[in-house]
């Protein structure tokens, strides 16, 4: 009887000292039209609390965050927690008629989720048309109080965010896109934290255009970089300065050395930086990687600086960028990170898999319609598709709701785990080839039980034209086992897995021309998207939902809707 009540207590000390670091972080998000002037002219914008970025919420592992979100602006709206697993919250996840109907103007919600489990650098923003390019902002989540980095604390930390901009309403830009089935009007600039920096057109002073970094020499810092743009992936640099990456995603990485980060919409890299060189002024500076062929893209570059003190110089170095379409580069930045398995959130590599899924991503047509004309390729609309099918959104209720509730009608369980058809799927010969373009538009997911592993390969197509996709899975990370270029070969390629300390994330740049294979567990019910961060290509219908079954536990069992849940 003793030994019990010994560890009835224990089993409580345990408990209170894993929470009681742990608290509540509870703040209000209020989105409305803001004026900002960018590129020599005032722009009316969506933004959260008046600042572009948004604020950044600060957290410590274990905490429960608590967000009112309170809708002022003239657009539907939802807020996605980008990278966080809401396991058992998925109602807080965010995408649009994926787990939530849309916040009306007018209207509130609050969301709320705990971040046990993960620690380092998420993000959050808008989940709703084209609202992302201007609603968003940064997620931080430290070590609880007596845990430590697996790395020498930092003198200092910063947030880096890489964004876009229009001298336009962004989703004026999307719908005009929509309307022709042709493809949007680039970004007028990139910036950072909300600047473009002052090798763009400006009219205002470097000191208030570009973003400004100052640093002590001998210093080391943490700096954690953000890819909030909404269709271009940016290679990284700081002029004369080396790099380290520490983690990726909010997955701790093995130290990986390096001068050029390379980082896609969606994905965040945390990097150790020593001010070791002379004083002076240094460009921190990002330009695309522009991975499709004979696609116009902007071309410039935007720019921070890092300065250290008592410098006479005037004007920064700035660093050489790699060229636009150095996909080498790319790929050695991407498939040289491995997960640190000595951190206390690593889990081992799953070893057997239940569901095994082959996925070709790329882009399509869709049928134009009657007495329209379209502006796509042979007239039709342009379109994306996951095993030739082409995702539509649901309108009128959210897939997590109509689950949830038993409605019928609202889409289908019959997503292939193959593609339809068969063929050389990389061969630019069949970019153009009119019996391969034509895609559904159908609004069907992949049901899975509840603990499963479920493997992915991803493939690449030429189809339209080859591109780096970045795919964003919700709710989960992925294990990143391998990735190449070509067709994948089954028989082969499965030698090179990592199976012992791969990468760990929830975004990943699919190579051009090529594949990557990723491995998951399922244990998180719920309706979890998965789609290209690219956002010209969601509502073309580059993606899909996982339909994970409950398990059959209360702890393994979605719960209802909280009662403010917005209603269509």
């Amino acid at each position: 009887m003793k030994s019990i009540s010994l560890l009835a207590v224990g089993l409580v000390l345990i408990y209170y000292f894993s929470t009681a670091s742990a608290g509540v972080v509870e703040t209000s998000f209020h989105v409305r039209n803001l004026t900002v002037n960018r590129l020599c002219q005032n722009q009316v914008i969506t933004a959260v609390n008046g600042t572009l970025p948004g604020p950044t919420l600060s957290v410590k592992e274990g905490d429960t965050v608590v967000v009112h979100v309170f809708n002022e602006s003239p657009y539907n709206l939802t807020i996605h927690w980008h990278g966080v697993f809401q396991r058992l919250t998925q109602w807080a996840d965010g995408p649009e008629f994926v787990t939530q109907c849309p916040i009306r103007p007018g209207g509130n919600y609050t969301y709320r989720f705990n971040l046990t489990g993960q620690e380092g650098t998420l993000w959050w923003h808008a989940h709703s048309q084209w609202l992302r390019a201007t609603v968003y902002g940064a997620l931080i989540i430290r070590p609880r109080t007596g845990r430590n980095y697996p790395f020498r604390t930092p003198f200092r930390e910063d947030t880096i965010l890489l964004g876009e901009w229009w001298n336009a309403d962004p989703n004026d830009v999307e719908r005009a896109a929509l309307a022709t089935g042709g493809a949007p009007v680039n970004a007028d600039a990139y910036t950072v934290n909300g600047w473009p920096g002052d090798l763009f057109n400006s009219c205002t002073s470097i000191s208030n255009n570009t973003y400004r970094l100052n640093v002590v020499p001998g210093r080391t810092y943490l700096l954690r970089i953000i890819n909030a743009a909404l269709n271009n992936q940016f290679f990284f640099k700081i002029a004369n300065h080396n790099l380290t990456v520490v983690a990726v995603d909010a997955a701790y990485t093995n130290p990986f050395r390096t001068d050029v980060v390379v980082i896609g919409p969606g994905q965040t890299t945390d990097v150790l930086l020593t001010a070791n060189q002379s004083p002076g002024l240094y460009y921190m500076a990002a330009h695309p990687y522009a991975s499709a062929i004979a696609v116009p893209f902007n071309a410039n570059t935007t720019t921070g600086i890092l300065a250290y003190p008592n410098t006479t110089q005037t004007t920064p170095i700035l660093p050489v960028l790699p060229a636009f379409n150095d996909t080498p580069t790319a790929f050695t930045f991407s498939s040289n990170l491995t997960g640190l398995v000595t951190s206390r959130f690593w889990s081992s590599v799953p070893q057997t898999v239940d569901e095994n899924m082959f996925i070709t991503i790329g882009l399509g047509l869709s049928d134009c319609g009657s007495n329209q004309t379209c502006q796509g390729i042979f007239g039709q609309r342009l379109a994306a598709s996951m095993n030739n099918h082409s995702f539509v959104l649901p309108p009128r209720i959210s897939l997590l709701e109509a689950y949830f509730r038993n409605v019928s009608g609202v889409y289908t369980t019959d997503f292939p785990d193959q593609p339809p058809m068969v063929f050389d799927y990389t061969n630019l010969n069949n970019s153009f080839n009119q019996s391969l373009l034509m895609t559904p538009k159908v609004t069907s997911v992949k049901k899975i039980k509840f603990n499963s592993t479920v493997q992915i390969v991803f493939q690449n197509t030429a189809l339209i034209g080859v591109e780096n996709h970045p795919m964003h899975l919700h709710g989960f990370n992925f294990y990143v086992l391998a990735q190449g270029f070509g067709n994948y070969d089954p028989t082969n390629d499965p030698r090179k897995f990592n199976l012992v300390n791969p990468q760990e994330r929830n975004t990943l740049g699919v190579p051009v021309g090529g594949w990557a294979v990723v491995r998951f567990r399922a244990n998180n019910p719920g309706m979890w998207f998965i789609h290209c961060h690219l956002e010209v290509h969601l509502p073309w219908g580059l993606g899909t939902v996982f339909l994970v079954e409950n398990g059959g536990t209360p702890e393994s069992t979605l719960p209802p809707p909280p009662a403010d849940f917005p209603q269509c």
